[in-house]
């Protein structure tokens, strides 16, 4: 199991995860196809091209969001978490295009046990994914409810 227990876990600590991932033009077309949206400034170059300030297409921010907090896994929360609580604070500062790759940063906001489950506490993340120019563009704050070890 490579995620942490809730005991594990401290204020302050910081995980700079390993795995990068360059965004291509297939994960931005088949996740708006996937997930019904239809936006033009996912899917129409041209219209991007001539009527935007971007000149190009840009990656759906919700596939943004969840390749960021899917690198965060395998270092935090893999095999240890219950479920996440939701998501807060979510920005994206700067779009990501095609061909950036992305790297991941965490750091734990707030550790405190669940008042409500005894086997379980509270993790509170801030996720931040930056491009290859070392620009952020995206964050959020995430929780998740996470198992204790076993004593």
């Amino acid at each position: 199991m490579a995620g942490l227990y809730f005991e594990e876990f401290s204020v302050g600590q910081r995980f700079v995860h390993a795995i990068r991932r360059t965004v291509t033009e297939a994960d931005n077309v088949f996740f708006s196809a996937l997930t019904h949206n239809p936006a033009a400034l996912h899917l129409d170059e041209e219209y991007c091209r001539t009527q935007t300030e971007f000149g190009q297409r840009i990656v759906n921010s919700a596939f943004t969001l969840g390749l960021m907090v899917g690198i965060s896994v395998h270092d935090t929360t893999l095999g240890t978490t219950v479920g996440n609580l939701g998501w807060d604070e979510v920005r994206f500062p700067l779009p990501v295009f095609h061909g950036d790759t992305l790297r991941i940063e965490s750091e734990v906001h707030e550790v405190r046990a669940s008042r409500s489950r005894p086997l379980n506490g509270i993790v509170t993340f801030i996720h931040r994914a930056f491009n290859q120019h070392g620009a952020l563009v995206a964050s959020c704050k995430r929780s998740a409810l996470m198992l204790r070890a076993k004593t």
